[in-house]
């Protein structure tokens, strides 16, 4: 199974449709009044329906387990064909597509079984995904070629070229997949005077996203948080509420992070752990949909 552990959990809905076909006006006038001999047609396979939509992970074996939050199947009666329509939400990792047409499969082959005694000449097809929301593709963020992004590593072993930059690494590659390039990237002391210069600095330079890593903790030196928010003009609490509660799935200790986030005029700063896995973790929790602040910032509504 693919691994989705680094992934929140959205809203995600599926639609998908199908077509069951027979070969003569009777077998849908059976199956309007009731006269099937095996039962009620429409309502017999639309349980079936759902009961595939609801395990669809046992038996396709890449598919993961997952709350089914509504569902939804209805037939429509169209000449000699029925189509068959069913709408799956949840709020998850992953997207409910595949449990969507697995329920119109089942749906349909559920009606073949009923409907065979009667009509041998039913044909199954057309079955597709006709919509899909939610996850990464739905988030409307800003065109990468217009955020300028820097990179800014708070230690002082780091800056003193003792230590290699992992964490500085791991944000970098984190924002390429995101299209994003950084074109500054520096380690400073954990230095409170240092820290606020630095960032003043790359203001005046015109840089729109500024990440700082490290210097988030409790120890004496973790002065990250302490030097940035003097200097935020408005601060954005959600964004940092998300990391902490992102992380404090994955280790117990994300509650003890005092990152802070915000904008100093157009730009905005965000502060995160230094560990390399806390860095990785707050980009996977906050990337791509914090990049929908600039087009937030440019007056872009989306519904």
């Amino acid at each position: 199974m693919v691994n989705i552990t680094h992934k929140s959990s959205t809203l995600r809905q599926a639609i998908a449709i199908g077509e069951l076909k027979v070969s003569k006006k009777e077998t849908i006038d059976a199956i309007v009044n009731k006269q099937v001999p095996k039962g009620d047609v429409f309502e017999f396979s639309r349980a079936a329906g759902l009961l595939a939509c609801k395990k669809t992970y046992e038996v396709i074996p890449d598919c993961h387990p997952l709350p089914i939050e509504y569902a939804s199947i209805t037939h429509e009666i169209v000449d000699l064909s029925i189509i068959i329509r069913v709408e799956v939400h949840t709020i998850y990792k992953t997207g409910v597509e595949v449990e969507a047409m697995h329920g119109v499969s089942i749906t349909a082959l559920t009606m073949y079984d009923m409907l065979k005694p009667i009509d041998d000449g039913i044909q199954i097809s057309s079955i597709r995904l006709e919509s899909k929301k939610g996850g990464k593709s739905d988030i409307k963020y800003a065109y990468p070629e217009t955020v300028k992004a820097a990179v800014i590593t708070c230690s002082d072993s780091i800056s003193k070229g003792n230590n290699i930059d992992v964490s500085g690494d791991v944000i970098e590659a984190k924002l390429k997949l995101h299209k994003l390039d950084v074109t500054h990237r520096e380690a400073v002391a954990d230095d409170y005077d240092t820290i606020q210069i630095k960032t003043k600095e790359l203001i005046e330079k015109g840089y729109q996203l500024i990440l700082f890593t490290g210097g988030t903790g409790l120890s004496p030196r973790d002065v990250t948080p302490d030097a940035i928010r003097p200097l935020l003009d408005r601060e954005v609490p959600g964004i940092m509420e998300v990391a902490r509660n992102y992380g404090q799935q994955r280790t117990p200790y994300a509650m003890l992070s005092r990152g802070v986030a915000g904008f100093i005029g157009d730009s905005l700063i965000i502060t995160m752990p230094g560990s390399p896995r806390g860095a990785e973790e707050t980009m996977d929790a906050l990337f791509p949909y914090i990049l929908h602040v600039f087009r937030v910032k440019e007056g872009v509504r989306h519904n």
